[in-house]
């Protein structure tokens, strides 16, 4: 079956793959630095989002739980940024 939700979480899933070899891509391709690391960790973070929207379906619910699992991906992000920049 071919359902309209099962189309968009293929949609998602796909847009997961590409973000997930895109990540691959730039940290193989590109030389080490401060922007290939926040930009691996900004895709890190999307990637996050979208997994706790659609995959964990947080989509539905208040925003007070999605803004706390937001703030939990950025709140690590900004750890391993701290930690790589030092």
């Amino acid at each position: 079956m071919n359902t309209p939700l099962n189309r968009f979480a293929t949609l998602i899933w796909l847009a997961l793959v590409i973000l997930t070899v895109m990540t691959f891509c730039i940290g193989e391709e590109v030389s080490a630095g401060k922007t290939v690391m926040l930009s691996v960790l900004l895709i890190s973070l999307v990637k996050g989002q979208l997994i706790a929207n659609y995959f964990m379906g947080l989509r539905h619910v208040s925003w007070l739980w999605r803004g706390i699992i937001l703030g939990y991906f950025v709140v690590v992000g900004s750890m391993i940024a701290i930690a790589y920049l030092k």
